[in-house]
């Protein structure tokens, strides 16, 4: 089931706890969209981690592609309007703004747990 979250408060706490809350946020996201896409092939939620650590972001720029598209899927399953915003989650990503990608594919998760996973 997917959970609806205040983006307000993540964001929050987030910059509140020095980036350890964000960690937390990114596995809850990362299982959020897996259990929403049915996309069970995935990688783990702490290996995708390690490997943004261990990439020095570059994974994690794949990673946020990659919400993009089980989101769009996921929209689909439910029959809803789908839209890609994929390739936007990637650009924000390359200059520096992940946390916007972070933030707008919470949102479209919002949506998904409001249509009722």
């Amino acid at each position: 089931m997917i959970q609806q979250r205040n983006i307000a408060l993540c964001v929050v706490l987030s910059i509140i706890t020095c980036g350890i809350y964000g960690i937390y946020w990114f596995i809850c996201m990362h299982d959020d969209t897996n259990t929403a896409a049915g996309d069970s092939s995935d990688v783990s939620a702490v290996l995708a981690l390690v490997l943004t650590i261990v990439t020095c972001g570059i994974y994690g720029i794949y990673w946020m592609y990659k919400r993009g598209k089980q989101i769009e899927q996921a929209q689909k399953n439910r029959g809803l309007p789908s839209t890609d915003n994929s390739v936007l989650y990637l650009i924000l990503s390359i200059f520096g703004f992940s946390w916007v990608a972070m933030i707008l594919a919470q949102n479209e998760l919002n949506k998904l747990a409001e249509a009722g996973s």
